[in-house]
Parts: C-alpha cells; structure tokens; sequence
C-alpha cells in the first residue's frame, strides 16, 4: 500500500511526516480510566435549510457544553435547495457554520452543481476560503480548476488551516489525537456537474488515508462521508465502506437522506465501525458518544438524534443577528408572485406516483414550459424531457411566488436542445424506467410525447410504444429533444445523453430551468391539470386499453398492489359495490384486517373470508355502516356514499377531522346532510374528484374506473397529508 499521504513541508512544518508524530501509549494497564470519552455532533445534506438557525445554535451550544471532549463534523450537501442558496450560494450557511465552531466538513455532490454555470464554481471555492476550519477530501482532486489553486494540499496534516482542503486532518482533543477524513460518491460526476473536478476509488483513497494514520501512531479514525449509508453497492456506500477498511472506527455519513435515530454497527463482534447519519435539511443534530480503550478500539457507544426547534426550543440571538439580513431578502424575493394561480396542488412529492416514479401535472408543466422556451429559439425541436430528481417540491394551490418556483427548480440548471436518434432515444427512455417502481432520479417527465412501458420486463426491454406527435418512434430518425444542461450531459447515468453530448449533438442556449417554468405558468394565468395519461406503466388486464382515460389510475393502483390481479379483466365499466368499495379503502389504509373481528352484519356469509375481514376492519375503524343488521355488501355505491367512507378513512388516517373551507362547492347537493356535504367539499378540496361542470351527481353511481381515479387520487393526496405534518 503506497504511504504518500505524509508529506513534510519545510517551510512551516504545515505537513508532518510519519516518524514525527509518536503513538498515544498508555502507560498504565489497561482500565476504564484509561479510556478516552469523544461526542461526535453531526450534520448533513442541510441544503441550505437555515431558516431555524438560532434554535440549531442554542442546542449546538448547550451539547458542546454538556461535553467538552467533542468534535463537530458535517457530512456535506449544504448546498442547494432553498431560496437561501440560490440568493447567496452558500454564503450564509457557511457564516452559521463558522459561529457555530465546526471542526471539518467534506463536500457533498450537491457542493458541485454550479460546475456548468457561468462562474463555475467560483462559489463553492470562496465557501471553502470562508470557513473557520479545514475541509477534508482524499477522493477528490481539484488540481484542474484554476478556482481552487492553492486551496487543496494532497496529504494529512496535523496543522491544518482554516479554508483549506486536506485528504485528512489529526485534531486533537482533551489530549487525544483523532484522525479525520473525507470521502464523497464518485456517482458525482454523473448526477451533479463537477466539470473539471475528478474522483477517485474511495475504498482505495480510504485504505490510504487509514495507513497513513496507522504510520502516525493515530489509532482512533473518523471518516466523514458523503456515500450514502445504504446506496448502490456497486458504486459506494457506507455499509461496504466499514467492511472494507474495518480499522476506521466511526463513519460520520451523509447522501441517502437516511434518518439513524441509533448508530449503525459493522463488525459489533471485533473492532466496531460505528455508522450515523441525521437525516436531512438541519431537522435533527446527531450525537455519538463513544468511549476508546487505549488500542483506539471502541467499547461502549451511544448515539441520538437531537430534534432541531420545536415547540419551546431556545433561540440564540447571535444566530438570529447573522440570518436575519439574509432572511429579508429571502422573503421579498418568495413574496413577489409569478403571475399565476393554480386551482389544484402541483404534485413534486417523492414515492410511487411522486415525480420519481410517475407522471405528475407539476412534471408535465415544467416540460411545457421547457419544450415552450425551445421552440422559441429552434421551431424543429418536438420534445422536452426533464429529470424527476431535479425537481425539489410541489406548490400548494393558490397564487404561485417565484420563491415556491425556486424551491420547485433550486439548481437554476440551463436549457439545452439535443439531437438524438430514436434508437437513442428510445434507450434513454429505458434507462428512465429501470428502477420503477422504485424511485429515481432520472425518471424523466415529458412534453411533445407519451410512452407506455412494461415493468415486468427485464432491464433495457421495457418500453412497449413511445410516440412523439401522436406517431411512433422510427430508431433511424433524428428527434430534437429540450431538457435540461444536467441531463443532456448525461447526468444521471443516461449513457446515449452522454454519447450525444460528446459528439457535439447539444446546444445550450441558456435561460434557467425556473425562469421557464414560470414564464409559462405566466402564460397560462390559471392552472388546474392533473395527469394526462403521457407516461404509463403496463397493467396486465385484457379490458383496459392505453387509450383509455382512467389508465394511469388502473396502473397506479396495480403498482400499489391495490388491485385483485387473480383475473385478466379489471370490469372497468361494472359499477363499485358496497363490498368493493370497502375493499379498496382497507388496502389503501393499508388496514390490519383481523379474522377474530365481529360485525353485526348477517349478509357476508356468501362472501370470500378475505372480503368478511376487510368489511370487518372498515365496520372497526368506523369508516362503514350498516342498516341494523345488514351490509348490503352487492348493492352499488353512489358517489355521496363513497365520498363519506374516503372522509372517514381520510379521518382515520391523518387522526384529525377534515372542515373544508368551502362548505357547498358543488350546485347539485340539495338537501344532503351536514357529512354527505362535508364530504363531497372534501373530494373537491383535496382534487380527489372534480365533478362536472360544476355538479357532483351525488346520486349516480360509482363506476369501476372512476373508482380507481378516487382512489389512486385520494392514496396520494392523504399521504401528501400526511408527510405535511
């Protein structure tokens, strides 16, 4: 293994060589007094969450005075992602961060994605000269951009400056010495833009950087990651990285968003790697306590998550002193509106149906807006696609701001229009929908075109039609495609972008991703679209075909394991009976469903024990009734009843009763009760069903396919609800 990573400067002594530094030895045999007590607090992918700094601050402070021997790492990904960071690109968050007093940080793949702007990363590098503390990196190499000349030194150094960046960093504390490294995914350089800033192996940089310490006598080893605790093995992860070089002894992480209210334990049985991460956008402060026997082994620990604010939380007026500049620009600039309103909620939420594993109206907006802007600069241009994982929220119904825009589109990524062929396009759409149902980052939304896919199919032989212009795709024809610079580069992972790019088949006329997005909400004034039927996934029943209005609500259903799929036909003009109705409700509620429940009902003898138990956990959570002792389980369901069973089952899942706002929305009501009323007002309100015209036809019944949009639409929006809370 090689040993470069000391290195002596003999101009200052910045760096130390290995023979300088002598192991800590104990001199005494070993005891629990001997031991060395270290607490981690940590941090990471806050993007630019910095709006409850003073609260982050009063508990930063009260933890570092509860315990002195500490160390304040974060685990990168503080940029983008609020209105902070497109105003002032890190600039504030890295003040909070020197007030606060961190130790070390690394660079997230989000530090990256001004790469392609027009000032490069020139942000990124005056965050790094700003910080009051040293930036630790051993898998990156900034040597090739001239904006971080003199700021990275290749080596460990036991005298590091503030805003510099080092492989790795010895920091001691309460007389011990502690190794401290950096490492982030090189999955980089596909889904961020680092332009001239390489990657390398971060199992091999790791193994470096460990031998090194090991040389120094450091036997107590940090590595601060940006890999992700549970991400894809095949590229890095923090998991694979405590097997592989089991001498780290805590892995301080960050890139999967993961929330590990408990530390993460590889090799529990030997040497222990201790694994944290505290989830995202500065909800949670981390805290690690460990204890090391003079061997630098692990051999006690203790790890939480620190809730940040909250009710009664205490504020700390200097914090409030620093953001309070930047949190009155911020708001003028999220007050002032696009000139647009939307009668319906902008749907940018993550899971199946959310914009990285479905179509959303919020996608299908964002490309119109894109292929709109393209077409003013290149009238030949037919398609737009755009990344689900560039888009960051959703917007609530109501006048839209620029600052709900900016949150949508944080990463202000450029038009760019690339020629593809179809057999090149077509394999990008493959490469779109090869995770589904999982989410994806690169699952593209669409304008000028509509596909129909197959995820039974094996990996690369899932698209079964994709059309542009209503016609489908010829491979040996040429498309013009708009989407963003990102993407047309290849981000993502989509190899023909790349393939495209590289051959000189993109341009990139500029205009930011949310400029178009709200010049065209502009151009609409009002909105009020849901999906459109553009993308769509293969469902096994023979009576459902593509065309069909209600196929992306069959489909969405299918995937949620929703649907009865023992027969071939899904029956989608047959009307929805009682039986069926509650069927569908207790597998969307995801219901416990109880074979010892009772129900006072004497008509579900007929019916399949499966069925009896569904009626019964609906009848237990009192979302159905009954006429005395009878369920009337055949009878069809009107649409004012079925309503009333989805506000009881909205009720029961978010635990709070819904008051809608508007008590009459619909002109057809009459002389319906207070509930029924109440209820129809919700299916309104919640864009669970829009009606006709203005009437709601209370008394009609529910078909089959209706049934599917209600449902999907409702399993949506009571999750959205939900997650809100």
């Amino acid at each position: 293994m090689a040993k470069n990573f000391i290195k002596w400067s003999t101009a200052s002594a910045l760096l130390l060589s290995a023979a300088s530094i002598t192991p800590t030895i104990a001199s005494a045999e070993q005891t629990p007094e001997n031991n060395f007590s270290l607490t981690v607090l940590h941090s990471n992918d806050t993007h630019a969450h910095v709006a409850n700094a003073p609260e982050r601050a009063a508990l930063v402070k009260k933890l570092k005075e509860q315990n002195p021997a500490n160390l304040l790492l974060d685990a990168g990904d503080i940029f983008s992602g609020t209105l902070y960071f497109n105003e002032f690109e890190g600039e504030v968050d890295m003040k909070i961060m020197n007030y606060l007093g961190y130790d070390a940080m690394t660079f997230g793949n989000h530090e990256f994605d001004l790469g392609r702007s027009e000032n490069g990363h020139a942000s990124l590098a005056k965050m790094v000269k700003a910080a009051n503390f040293p930036v630790v990196s051993a898998n990156i190499d900034f040597s090739k951009d001239a904006l971080f000349d003199g700021l990275q030194t290749k080596a460990i150094t036991d005298d590091p400056k503030d805003g510099k960046i080092y492989n790795g960093i010895i920091k001691e504390v309460n007389g011990e010495k502690v190794g401290i490294f950096g490492l982030t995914t090189e999955e980089t350089v596909s889904i961020s833009s680092p332009d001239k800033v390489t990657f390398t192996n971060y199992i091999t940089e790791a193994k470096e950087a460990v031998s090194a310490f090991e040389e120094a006598g450091i036997n107590k080893i940090i590595a601060i990651t940006h890999i992700g605790f549970d991400d894809n093995k095949a590229i890095d992860n923090d998991q694979e990285l405590a097997k592989a070089v089991p001498e780290i002894d805590i892995i301080v992480g960050g890139h999967t968003h993961s929330n590990l209210p408990e530390p993460h334990v590889v090799n529990a049985d030997t040497d222990p790697v201790v694994i944290v991460q505290a989830n995202e956008y500065n909800k949670f402060l981390g805290q690690l306590d460990v204890e090391f026997d003079r061997d630098g082994v692990i051999t006690n620990f203790n790890g939480q998550l620190h809730e940040i604010g909250g009710e009664g939380a205490e504020i700390d007026e200097g914090a409030a002193e620093i953001l309070a500049p930047y949190t009155k620009q911020v708001e003028q600039r999220m007050a002032s509106p696009v000139g647009a309103t939307t009668k319906v909620f902008l749907n940018g939420l993550r899971d199946l149906g959310g914009v990285r594993a479905g179509e959303t109206n919020l996608g299908n907006l964002i490309t119109d807006g894109m292929l709109q802007k393209a077409k003013e600069i290149d009238s030949d241009v037919s398609i737009a696609f755009q990344n689900g994982g560039g888009i960051r929220a959703s917007i609530d119904k109501g006048e839209v701001t620029y600052g709900e825009v900016l949150t949508v589109l944080p990463f202000g990524n450029p038009l760019a229009i690339v020629q593809l062929s179809g057999a090149e396009l077509k394999s990008t759409f493959e490469h779109s929908v090869k995770e589904y149902p999982k989410e994806s980052g690169g699952f593209l939304h669409v304008a000028g075109m509509k596909f129909l896919f197959d995820p039974s199919k094996p990996v690369g032989s899932r698209i079964v039609s994709l059309e542009v212009d209503g016609k489908e795709v010829v491979d040996s024809h040429m498309y013009k495609a708009a989407t963003n610079v990102f993407t047309a580069r290849g981000g993502d992972g989509f190899e023909a972008l790349g393939k495209a790019y590289e051959a000189g088949r993109v341009s990139e006329p500029g205009f930011s991703d949310w400029e178009n997005f709200a010049d065209h909400l502009k151009s609409l004034k009002t909105v009020d679209k849901g999906i459109e039927g553009r993308i769509m996934a293969k469902v096994p029943f023979t009576d459902v075909k593509s065309g069909n209005w209600a196929y992306p609500y069959i489909s969405d259903l299918y995937y949620r394991d929703l649907l009865n799929t023992e027969n071939s036909a899904f029956k989608p003009g047959n009307q929805l009976t009682r039986a069926q109705a509650t069927s569908f409700i207790v597998r969307a509620l995801k219901l416990p469903t109880d074979s010892t429940a009772t129900v006072p009902f004497k008509d579900l003898k007929d019916y399949a024990a499966d069925t009896q138990n569904e009626i019964a956990a609906a009848y237990a959570h009192k979302i159905v009734k009954g006429y005395g002792d009878q369920f009337k389980p055949g009878e069809p369901v009107s649409r004012a009843q079925f309503a009333q069973m989805l506000k009881r089952a909205y009720e029961n899942y978010t635990g709070q009763l819904y008051i809608p706002s508007v008590s009459n929305p619909f002109s057809d009501l009459g002389d319906y009760g207070k509930e029924a009323k109440e209820a129809m007002a919700m299916m309104a309100e919640l864009d669970i069903a829009d009606g006709d015209n203005g009437y709601y036809k209370p008394t009609a019944s529910t078909t089959r396919q209706q049934t599917a949009k209600l449902i999907s639409n409702f399993v949506y929006n009571t999750k959205q609800v939900k997650k809100a809370e």
